[in-house]
C-alpha cells in the first residue's frame, strides 16, 4: 500500500510549509493526552465505552484550546492574520500561513468565514523520530479515534526533508498501520496535492512533515479547498480562485463604500467577491439559502452540532439585504457573461452584481469615483502575443472615466504594466495558476 506523497514547497497550499516549533515538554505525545484516554485505551470497545468515547471527545473539542493553522498562498499571509484577528484570536503569521489557537467554535468560524484562506489544519501531534519503530511507536499514541469519521476513510498527505525518514510512502505505511492497530481496520484513499483541484469528499485527510527528524502531525478541518465556495460551476478560461479574487479586494483596502467596476471580468469571480464583501455574507453560506457548505469537521465523533448551528446563524444574521454599491462587470467574451451570470444566480447576488458583454475600451465605468480592479488576461487567456497595448488600454480608460478611487491590476507582468502609465505600487506577490503575479495598485486618489 503506497500512498500519494510529495516533495513540498512553499508555494503550495496543502500545508507542507508550516513549520511550528514543537510544544516544549509534550515529549512526543500528542498534544491533548488526557488520563481519561489512557484508560480508555485499555478497555474493551463496548458499545458504552464507543459512547463514552464520543461524549469524551465532545468535550475535549469544544472547550479546550487547539493549536490550528490557517494555509495561506505566499504573499497572503497578512491577509488572512487579519481575518483571524477580526475573529478574536491572536494570529501568529509564519511560513505558508498563520498560526493560531483556538477551541472547537473558532475552527468552525474560521473555515465558515475566512475569504483568503485555503485550509484549516488542527495540530495534533508532535514527536522526533529517526526509527520506523519510533515512528510507529509515537504514531500509536496519537487519538486518530478522535477525528474519524464512522466510514473509516483515511488520506494521508507526508511530505518529508533533511530527516532520516525520508521515503515519505514508507513513512505513510508505518502511520497507515500504526492507526489500524489503534482503531481497527481503516480504508486508505491516495491524498492528492490541492492545487490540482482534486477532491477527496469522503475522506478524512491527516498532514504529516517531517523536518530534521521533527514529525508534525495535523488533521484537516475543511475537506474541500476553502475557494470552493460552490457558486462557481461555470467557468472563462483560466478562472481566478475565488480566495485570490478575495484577497484583491481585500489586499487593495476596498470598503465596498465606492463603486467597483472590473472590466475584463472572465466568469465574474471579483465582481461576485466584491457582492458578498459588502453583503458581509460569510463564504461558506455563498448560495441563494444561505446553507453552508461542508466541512470535514462535521464527521469528527466530537462534532457539535449545536456550537455549530449557533455560529451559522450567526453568520446569516450578518448579511445585508443588498450590497448598497453599484458593481459591475464587463468583458468581451458572451459566454463568459454568460458564466458570470451563472455564477452571481448561484452566490445569491444577481441583483448585486450587473454584468454586460463590452470591450474594454467601452466599460461602463459605474462613476468617476469607481475602484477598477482587474485581472487582465495573460498566457492561456490571450496566447503569446505582445500585451502592451491591453495594458495601454487600462491606462486609457482609467485616466478618461475616472478622476478618484483606485486602479487595481492582478499581472505577471510588472514591466508590461507600465505601459498604463499609471503609478502603480505592489501590494503583494503570490501565484496564480502556477504563475508568479502582483497586485499592482494606483494610491487612492
Amino acid at each position: 500500500m503506497v500512498l500519494a506523497a510529495r516533495e513540498p514547497h512553499c508555494s503550495r497550499v496543502d500545508g507542507s510549509c508550516w513549520e511550528p516549533a514543537p510544544v516544549a515538554g509534550n515529549g512526543g505525545r500528542p498534544l491533548r493526552t488526557t488520563v481519561m484516554e489512557a484508560k480508555c485505551t485499555q478497555m474493551a470497545m463496548s458499545g458504552a465505552h464507543r459512547r463514552h468515547t464520543r461524549h469524551e471527545t465532545h468535550r475535549k473539542l469544544t472547550a479546550e484550546a487547539l493549536q490550528c493553522f490557517a494555509i495561506a498562498a505566499p504573499g497572503l499571509e497578512r491577509l488572512v492574520a487579519a481575518e483571524l484577528g477580526a475573529l478574536g484570536c491572536t494570529p501568529t503569521i509564519t511560513q505558508g500561513g498563520v498560526e493560531f489557537t483556538g477551541n472547537a467554535r473558532l475552527i468552525y468560524e474560521a473555515n465558515l468565514r475566512l475569504r483568503v484562506a485555503s485550509r484549516i489544519l488542527v495540530r495534533i501531534a508532535s514527536f522526533r523520530a529517526r526509527t520506523f519503530h519510533e515512528l510507529e511507536r509515537h504514531a500509536q499514541k496519537i487519538p486518530w479515534r478522535d477525528y474519524l469519521a464512522r466510514n473509516g476513510v483515511i488520506a494521508l498527505r507526508v511530505t518529508a526533508r533533511k530527516s532520516k525518514l525520508y521515503h515519505e510512502g514508507a513513512i505513510a505505511e508505518r502511520l497507515m498501520t500504526a492507526i489500524e492497530k489503534t482503531v481497527g481496520p481503516v480504508q486508505p484513499r491516495n491524498a492528492l496535492p490541492d492545487d490540482e483541484d482534486a477532491m477527496l469528499d469522503d475522506a478524512q485527510m491527516f498532514v504529516v512533515r517531517f523536518v530534521r527528524d521533527e514529525c508534525v502531525v495535523s488533521v484537516d478541518s475543511s475537506g474541500a479547498l476553502l475557494h470552493r465556495r460552490g457558486y462557481r460551476q461555470a467557468v472563462a478560461k483560466a478562472p481566478l480562485r475565488e480566495t485570490l479574487a478575495a484577497a484583491m479586494l481585500l489586499g487593495s483596502d476596498w470598503d465596498a463604500s465606492a463603486p467597483l467596476v472590473d472590466p475584463m471580468c472572465g466568469s465574474g469571480t471579483i465582481a461576485i467577491e466584491a457582492a458578498l464583501i459588502a453583503r458581509r455574507i460569510a463564504p461558506g453560506i455563498a448560495n441563494l439559502a444561505l446553507e453552508p457548505r461542508a466541512y470535514a469537521f462535521q464527521g469528527w465523533p466530537g462534532f457539535d452540532a449545536r456550537t455549530w448551528s449557533t455560529v451559522v446563524e450567526n453568520a446569516r444574521a450578518d448579511v445585508r439585504p443588498n450590497a448598497g454599491v453599484v458593481i459591475h462587470g464587463s468583458d468581451r467574451d458572451a459566454g463568459a457573461i454568460t458564466a458570470a451570470h451563472a455564477n452571481a444566480s448561484r452566490a445569491g447576488v444577481t441583483d448585486d452584481v450587473v454584468f454586460e458583454k463590452l470591450s474594454l475600451s467601452a466599460a461602463n465605468i459605474p462613476a468617476p469615483a469607481a475602484w477598477l480592479v482587474t485581472n487582465p488576461p495573460y498566457g492561456v487567456r490571450v496566447g503569446s502575443g505582445d500585451q502592451r497595448d491591453l495594458y495601454a488600454a487600462v491606462g486609457r480608460v482609467a485616466k478618461e472615466m475616472l478622476t478618484t478611487g483606485r486602479v487595481v491590476l492582478l499581472t505577471p507582468e510588472p514591466l508590461a504594466s507600465r505601459q498604463t502609465g499609471l503609478p502603480l505600487e505592489t501590494l503583494f506577490e503570490t501565484r496564480n495558476g502556477g504563475i508568479t503575479v502582483r497586485l499592482l495598485a494606483t494610491p487612492e486618489l
